[in-house]
């Protein structure tokens, strides 16, 4: 693996924010219908996040993350990014599946 750069970095950084306001976008609707189903999103979305930072966290005690600034902060980066991805995944399948399997369209 590459040493990460503060360019790269940089990018991954503004990349993972991208990818959050995504799936943000995708749970919103969700969110606002105030039904059990949205109940049953907030948990899981508290409940996911909460994993997430205790796992980084036990990585960070460990020493999992790496022992240089720069590679903790590609290690951390990547460990958030690869939830957001799942979440991006299950909220756009079940998008998909709302809409008749036609995909989901913003525009």
């Amino acid at each position: 693996m590459p040493k990460p750069t503060s360019l790269s970095l940089t990018f991954d950084c503004w990349s993972l924010g991208l990818e959050a306001c995504s799936v943000i976008g995708m749970r919103l609707p969700r969110l606002m219908t105030g039904n059990a189903a949205a109940l049953a999103e907030a948990q899981l979305m508290v409940s996911e996040k909460m994993e997430a930072a205790a796992t980084l966290q036990w990585k960070m005690m460990t020493g999992g993350l790496g022992t240089s600034g720069p590679a903790m902060l590609d290690a951390s980066l990547a460990h958030y990014r690869k939830a957001v991805r799942k979440n991006k995944r299950r909220l756009a399948g079940a998008e998909r599946r709302r809409q008749g399997g036609q995909g989901a369209t913003f525009f």
